[in-house]
């Protein structure tokens, strides 16, 4: 009958740094492509808010430029 192993027992391949190296190299791959993702997401909303802004701003202060303006009567005397 054989135990489990635990992480006390040696493992019977030693882990080499071209081993550590290919590993990190795959899971630089896959945040890499997660972030690509999210940038382009990111940059889209971000253009999207922007235009949202420049249109509000306009809309507002033309609305408020119609409150305030002035009437100016000229009579002829």
């Amino acid at each position: 009958m054989s135990r489990p192993k635990t992480a006390v027992d040696k493992p019977e391949k030693k882990v080499t740094r071209d081993d550590l190296e290919s590993k990190l190299r795959e899971l630089r791959g896959d945040v890499d492509k997660r972030v690509e993702t999210a940038k382009v997401s990111a940059i889209t909303i971000a253009v999207g808010v922007a235009v949202v802004t420049v249109v509000a701003a306009y809309w507002f202060g033309k609305r408020k430029g119609k409150k305030r303006q002035t009437v100016l009567e000229i009579r002829r005397i």
